[in-house]
């Protein structure tokens, strides 16, 4: 191999006249634990390289708190190689479909169409002549499961608002949990329980066999009783046909009216047992039109979420992928 060729080769792999990658997933949302499809495209660069591998991996913007206060940053959550072991020639365009399976408790980003503010992307890693290049980033988008969205509409019929959504580093203790963060949904009271509660906070944690559901209600304190967080679960089968109504409110009843007495928790965010307080501020504002025939928290969804700030979040999420590559 002559010295240009070798220089060219060394240009390439930090990126100069090197293969550059796109990845283009099928449109429509994702399900947790189902499939996720696409295609890689490649375009050779100035001359031919040996492709190692494309992996594919799944990152979320993800809140932590921390001894000083809160952070943001990226957490990778999972990884699949989609391809590789061949020769991409100068100038060469070629398309590799893939399809993956989504973890089970991957955030749901989207309910009605409406997102929720939560940040999730698919990364595209092209490892080429022994050099990585983080390459290509794009938006996951990722609606309930079935059995989500009959919790989710239950809850907003019996009158419970979106607040926001959010996800946090850490681990429930006491569940099934496998990824190392867990996605939030903090809910507006039902008029019902405005007077003993600020906020429930709804917890999915889906797996093959069904779904572990938390819910926390952030209680009010009394003139002479300090308030505090109350914690319940209950599993439910992904093709239970319940009345979800009377289930979540039952629960709920049982969980805001229990005495201070007996409203420890048993179990907790990393085994602690005051993880909470988080004191979140995405308030409600002024939403997009829902679409017809939406129900339950979709209108809550619209009430609480404001869409030019979703964009910015977005927006600054593959901002600062870009400007790190």
């Amino acid at each position: 191999m002559d010295a240009a060729m070798v220089f060219k080769r060394l240009l390439g792999s930090l990126g100069v006249g090197g293969p550059t990658v796109d990845t283009v997933l099928d449109p429509g949302s994702a399900l947790p634990g189902g499939s996720l499809a696409g295609e890689v495209r490649l375009r050779g660069g100035d001359a031919d390289f040996d492709v190692e591998h494309i992996t594919l991996e799944l990152v979320a913007r993800v809140e932590a708190e921390h001894d000083g206060g809160e952070s943001e940053g990226l957490v990778a959550f999972d990884r699949f190689t989609v391809g590789g072991g061949f020769r991409l020639a100068a100038g060469e365009e070629r398309g590799l479909r893939f399809a993956v399976t989504l973890p089970w408790e991957t955030p749901v980003t989207e309910l009605y169409g409406q997102p929720l503010g939560v940040v999730l992307g698919v990364r595209t890693e092209l490892a080429v002549a022994g050099a990585k290049d983080k390459g290509d980033l794009d938006q996951l988008t990722v609606g309930p499961l079935p059995v989500q969205e009959e919790i989710l509409d239950a809850l907003g019929r019996l009158g419970f608002g979106f607040r926001s959504a959010d996800l946090e580093y850490g681990r429930i203790g006491g569940t099934g949990q496998r990824l190392p963060f867990f996605q939030e949904i903090e809910l507006t009271p039902a008029p019902q329980y405005a007077h003993q509660v600020n906020e429930i906070e709804l917890t999915f944690l889906a797996s093959p066999d069904g779904l572990e559901v938390v819910l926390e209600a952030d209680r009010r304190g009394g003139l002479f009783t300090q308030g505090h967080d109350a914690l319940t679960r209950f599993t439910v089968g992904h093709h239970d046909a319940r009345d979800w109504g009377a289930e979540v409110d039952g629960r709920l009843r049982q969980l805001v009216e229990r005495r201070a007495a007996h409203g420890g928790h048993g179990f907790g965010h990393d085994g602690h047992q005051d993880h909470h307080g988080h004191g979140h501020g995405s308030g409600p504002g002024i939403g997009t039109a829902v679409a017809a025939g939406a129900a339950g928290l979709a209108v809550g969804v619209v009430g609480g979420m404001v869409a030019a700030e979703i964009v910015d979040e977005v927006g600054d999420f593959f901002e600062g992928e870009e400007d790190e590559g």
